[in-house]
């Protein structure tokens, strides 16, 4: 009896549990909501189009992943649990059902996504508001059974379509029609509040099949300027402390990209782009054949890295990146402090007491929107929503909290600014999602309105999303002060995230209540520039950004943390400085450069950060509000001194003294033009050394043509002369030059500028050859543009390698290391043939992706044969296989994505390594183990395939993932154990080689165990000849050549075009500005060079033919009128040294007539939205100190009148008559 009672109540349990589960599916929507859009949402969850198939497949739920979704009336619907259906078309006219896996047509009922509402709130604002909304992105269609529908998420068949100047939607409809004459494409209405304003992109949906033939009639239209497909952004949602508002699961947050010919996504201009689109059927098979075969789909790496929300993060550890519901504290680790209003730490009351309260400033937040009823704001003078849900409500908290730091009257949560105007740009749905035409549309409105401010609290490492970016400079140029999130990628540094690592952005970073960097906040420099150049100093500036307290959705406030949270402090403090300078003049001394430099220059300096992890130091508000109160336009530079003394500071440069017979050192500044928007630096900057001895200091100079807008930069190229080989001592003096802009309003005259940075450096005699290491930084690969994949594949949650590779970001750990043990690390950031080896010791080749040139190849080995040269490579895995495995589908562009190389390039490496004898096999190997007594840690290592005899070759046991890795997540129930050799040395003519596997252990991004202890025995052997007996026992030496017949080399893949990513294919070899100045610009040393002979290949003059002129980009190649970028021109951003950033054309501005570059046409007219007003400019000028030469520019802006970006070419600022 007792038996059964126990029988009973257990199954009455699992039947509770039965209907619990089938209650919570059915409430989260069914299968998925959305999953024909941007993601997946579960109620308020949102988790990518992947994860969520990847886990049903594995999990046999379907077998097939079920796709359709619309917007009827304003709302999405999807498959939804016992409700009535109706008829609507899907991608293709089909879609994959989840009944009995068969592809049928999809039915649903409208039903609007769930929010966070507080308190049980019905939202009042549908229907007819007179506030401005867009309730759709798409103009309603009709389907089959006539009713209106919009089909979410048709983005690999959606291009952005980008003209060269503003008119009227309907003029560049027409004219489509005009020259598209043909099917398979469809004009895509965009109904928003921008709609009223002319217009500089389109929307495009693409037919199946007819992608090829419609961009091709694009690139021959003369107003296309190019073209993109339609992206994604996604966030991931806030972690909260209080109770009270939904806490949704956090996802990963990405951006649509179109896959190449070759599966490889690409983003390149107008005339390259090509876009590769399967039909769904095909993606519903290739499911289903990766199921077969073994491949588990990526999981949460659904899609590319690109804009984000920044997390807000309760340590180092939470990099958005988790699918649980992340808490702000634990009971455990509670910060030691007491809660304090933001605003009172910082002084905003003195400010108060003055009667300055952000009245008359214009503060736009682009977020999640804000309820016009909200309590706490007084001056909601706008809301405006850009998505395709039908709301202008906040129904997240994101962007309630972000417009409640910046403006709240709370006295229990104050905003800095409490009468700021707020302009609320709803771009994020409910499920956390937005597009790049909400934001363009948007971006455009906010010109429209003259905003003044804008909090962007979004990010991601894709620095190359053109529209995104340049879109970014047009809003600075029309004199928008855009503040924006550092990023929450730390304690990494390399890790700046887009928008806020571009200098016209003020980037904010996080700090704690005890003025430490917070562990989540991204860490500087920025990657652009790599290889040939040197980052720029971000983040700008650091606020607190740990437990902050701000508005929740309706009523009372809650505790946050994150750089989402530190850029809103930010931007409420220049919300608030803003309003100190009278309306009369407000604007015309307020500017993107002009508030930049009373912050940096105010900032407090922290003791014992960095400045790639402070920037110029914590917010000073008092401060920076008594340099604006005094403000006089001028121009400055970030940092304004180069003290290379000053540690830590100024690490790394303070870490090292620079001397005779080195890599140039090359510190790129930030020019800030706080005299107009545009402008140029008058001759070259002048090295005024402060004594004789600064004369043994050869500096030169990189710098932008044109600074616009309001910022630029200029790079120092340091060398110690010859004749200073034996000096020892401190080295300074100014580096100066003057900054020209256009007459101010009411001004006669151009304005001018001097600038001054001091510079002190410490000499020391050269090192001997033994001390001195190459880094070789030329041939690393990183994303953005390609998907070059992580080096270890155990991880998962970071599936790029995107942190520049180069030894102060990544592995800044290393270098430290180096630098400790007495080591000296340079840089070469050209080919191999542009260092003499007879100078180093050991060259380090390490995680490399790229190719190499035959004289490259050639020149290694005579260098190690006959010069002595230590070699030193440290690999990765490379399986074509497992690449192809690799691939994850992206449910934005619903296309595959695959690595276009493996963690190295072991094919291009073996070339590299075949006159030795030495190769690297194709196997992927894990696990610990032990060099004589040392340990070490494998992760997703390759094995040596090939070795000399008379070598020294380690073996140890692992586990062999090659054959077994089904993608990204490793089956280890059947992973194999296998013995294989990972690290060999071995003499080589004069010169002595040493081989490892692996470079996880060398990269501060995901290492595992650090093998210091290894490199350092490996310089000591290849530099010294010390031969340690951990390596170096007999029973380890090679009798005959190693030759492993039971492994493969691995060979190219066949289906990936590399040369879009390489800086070797198809490129000439040439050494750019990195490269020492004696071979600058000429194709390096020869194989035969001797001590009397640097080069016997063509030399270009560094110098030009001014011997005073130290400006570099006068003896290299001039600028084109395909870029204004850098000294060497390329469209390939950040492959090129240090670059401005300065598109072909200077950015409309309704202010700018106040400083001379104006728009032509009234406030109606299609050209522009700005008002009408035509300025001449007559620069003066330009003299050099050094020629009779004069050269003067009688430039009338009346002549050219407005263009768009792309249209008035910079150069022609600069042109002689």
């Amino acid at each position: 009896m007792k038996v059964g009672i126990g029988v009973f109540w257990l199954l009455c349990f699992w039947l509770l549990v039965l209907l619990f589960d089938c209650c919570i599916f059915c409430s989260s929507g069914g299968l998925a909501r959305e999953l024909a859009g941007p993601g997946v949402a579960v109620g308020n969850d949102s988790i990518g189009l992947s994860l969520f198939l990847d886990e049903m497949l594995n999990s046999g739920g379907v077998s097939s992943p079920p796709i359709g979704t619309a917007n009827i009336g304003g709302c999405d619907a999807s498959f939804l649990c016992g409700e009535e259906i109706s008829v609507f078309n899907c991608i293709d006219s089909s879609c994959w059902g989840d009944r009995d896996g068969h592809e049928e047509t999809v039915y649903a009922k409208c039903r609007p996504l769930p929010g966070a509402v507080e308190d049980d709130e019905e939202s009042p604002e549908r229907g007819d508001r007179t506030e401005h909304k867009s309730r759709s992105n798409d103009k309603p269609e009709k389907t089959a059974a006539g009713s209106p529908f919009r089909v979410v998420g048709e983005d690999a068949n959606e291009l952005v379509v980008r003209f060269t100047s503003y008119k009227p939607a309907s003029f560049y409809r027409e004219e489509l029609i005009k020259f598209l004459n043909m099917d398979g494409w469809q004009w895509v209405d965009r109904i928003n509040p921008a709609s009223a304003f002319p217009t500089d992109f389109a929307l495009l949906r693409i037919e199946e099949g007819s992608h090829q033939k419609v961009q091709e009639q694009l690139e021959r239209l003369s107003f296309v300027k190019d073209f993109f497909p339609q992206s994604r952004f996604s966030r991931a949602t806030m972690a909260e402390e209080e109770e009270g508002d939904t806490v949704p699961q956090t996802t990963r947050l990405e951006t649509t990209i179109a896959g190449t010919d070759e599966g490889v996504p690409s983003r390149n201009r107008k005339g390259q782009y090509r876009n590769r689109i399967k039909r769904l059927q095909n993606q519903k098979a290739a499911f289903a054949e990766n199921q077969q075969d073994g491949t588990a789909e990526m999981g949460f790496l659904n899609a590319r890295q690109g804009k984000m929300f920044t997390v807000p993060s309760n340590d180092g550890n939470s990099w958005g990146l988790s699918w649980a519901n992340v808490s702000l504290f634990n009971e455990g680790r509670k910060l030691l402090i007491q809660r304090s209003q933001i605003t009172s730490i910082f002084g905003a009351e003195k400010l108060w007491t003055k009667g300055y309260t952000g009245a008359g400033v214009k503060m736009a937040i682009f977020d999640t929107g804000v309820r016009a009823d909200h309590p706490h704001f007084r001056n909601i003078k706008e809301r405006t929503n850009w998505t395709n849900e039908d709301t202008l409500n906040d129904n997240l908290g994101h962007g309630t909290f972000v417009a409640g730091v910046i403006a709240s009257q709370d006295p229990q949560c104050l905003g800095f600014a409490p009468d700021a105007e707020i302009y609320a740009f709803r771009v994020f749905t409910d499920a956390q999602v937005s597009y790049t035409s909400w934001f363009l549309d948007a971006f455009n409105y906010a010109i429209a309105k003259k905003i003044n401010i804008l909090n962007l609290s979004i990010g991601g490492p894709d620095y190359l999303d053109r529209p995104f970016v340049e879109k970014v400079w047009e809003m600075t140029a029309n004199n928008i002060i855009m503040v924006s999130a550092i990023g929450n990628d730390g304690p990494l540094y390399g890790t700046l995230n887009n928008p806020a690592d571009q200098s016209d952005v003020i980037g904010v970073g996080g700090i704690d209540y005890n003025d430490h960097i917070a562990s989540f906040s991204s860490r500087g420099m920025s990657t652009w520039e790599i290889p040939h150049g040197y980052g720029r100093l971000k983040p700008d500036i650091v606020a607190y950004g740990r437990d902050i307290i701000g508005s929740k959705i309706s009523t009372g406030c809650k505790s946050l943390s994150g750089t989402s949270v530190a850029s809103p402090v930010v931007a409420g403090a220049v919300c608030l400085l803003a309003s100190v300078i009278p309306e009369r003049n407000r604007w015309d001394v307020i500017n993107p450069a002009s508030m930049k430099q009373a912050l940096v220059e105010g900032a407090a300096r922290l003791n014992g950060p960095n400045m790639f992890e402070q920037g110029a130091g914590r917010l000073d508000l008092l401060e920076s509000f008594e340099i604006l109160v005094n403000y006089k336009p001028r121009a400055s530079v970030i940092p304004q001194s180069l003290d290379f003394i000053d540690c830590p500071y100024f690490w790394p440069f303070c870490l090292q003294p620079i001397y005779a017979g080195a890599m140039p050192v090359i510190f790129n500044a930030t020019i800030l033009n706080g005299l107009g928007v545009v402008g140029y630096i008058e001759d070259s900057p002048l090295w005024l050394p402060s004594d004789e001895d600064g004369n043994l200091l050869d500096l030169r100079f990189t710098f932008s043509d044109v600074i616009w807008p309001w910022t630029g930069f200029l790079g120092l190229h340091m060398q110690v002369r010859d004749e200073g080989a034996n000096f020892e001592g401190v080295i300074e003096g100014n580096v100066n030059f003057t900054v020209v802009s256009p007459p101010g309003r009411g001004e006669l005259y151009s304005r001018r500028s001097k600038c001054t940075i001091h510079v002190r450096v410490k000499v020391i005699p050269t090192p001997i050859r033994q001390k001195r290491i190459l880094w070789d930084q030329f041939h690393n690969v990183k994303y953005p543009p390609g998907y070059i994949p992580r080096d270890s594949l155990d991880v998962r949650n970071d599936i790029l390698d995107w942190h520049g590779d180069h030894p102060h970001t990544n592995y800044h750990s290393m270098f430290d290391m180096l630098r400790g043990a007495g080591y000296f690390l340079e840089t070469l950031g050209s080919p191999l043939t542009c260092f003499d080896a007879r100078q180093y010791g050991s060259l380090l080749m390490v995680d490399l992706e790229d190719e190499y040139h035959k004289e490259e190849i050639e020149k290694i080995e005579h260098d190690v044969k006959y010069h002595g040269l230590g070699l030193i490579v440290f690999a990765d895995w490379y399986h074509v296989e497992t690449m192809v495995k690799m691939k994850f589908f992206d449910d934005n562009t619903r296309s595959w994505w695959t690595p276009v190389t493996g963690g190295a390039n072991i094919p291009a490496l073996n070339e590299l390594l075949h006159p030795f004898g030495i190769a690297f096999s194709d196997m992927i190997l894990n696990g610990p183990y032990s060099v004589g007594g040392e340990r070490g840690f494998y992760a997703s290592g390759t094995a040596i395939a090939k070795f000399p005899a008379g070598g020294f070759v380690h073996r140890s046991i692992f586990q062999d993932n090659t054959r077994m890795n089904s993608g990204p997540i490793l089956q280890a129930s059947i992973r194999a154990e296998v013995e294989a050799a990972v690290l060999g040395a071995v003499d080589m003519g004069n010169g002595r080689i040493a081989v490892y596997g692996d470079s996880n252990c060398l990269d501060s991004s995901h290492m595992v165990i650090n093998c210091y202890w290894l490199l350092k025995k490996l310089l000591e052997f290849t530099s010294q000849n010390i031969r340690d007996s951990v390596i170096f026992s007999s029973p380890k030496k090679l009798t005959f050549p190693l030759i492993e017949h039971n492994i493969h080399l691995p060979t190219r893949r066949d289906d990936v075009n590399f040369s879009m990513y390489s800086l070797v294919l198809e490129r000439k070899l040439q050494c750019k500005s990195d490269a020492r100045f004696e071979v600058l610009g000429s194709r390096g040393y020869s194989v035969g060079y001797s001590d009397s002979l640097y080069s016997i290949y063509p030399q270009r003059q560094p110098m030009g033919n001014d011997a005073h002129d130290h400006r570099i980009l006068s003896s290299l190649p001039t600028a084109t009128n395909s870029s204004s970028f850098s000294f060497l021109q390329t469209t390939n951003i950040g492959h090129e040294g240090n670059f401005g950033l300065t598109p072909k054309g200077v950015e409309k501005d309704d202010r700018l007539a106040k400083s001379a570059v104006q728009a032509r046409g009234g406030s109606n007219a299609v050209t522009s939205f700005v008002d009408e007003n035509v300025t001449e400019w007559k620069m003066v000028e330009r003299n050099s100190d050094n020629t009779d030469h004069k050269k003067k520019l009688d430039l009338s802006l009346a002549a050219i009148g407005w263009l768009n970006r792309d249209e008035l070419d910079p150069q022609t600022l600069l042109a002689e008559p």
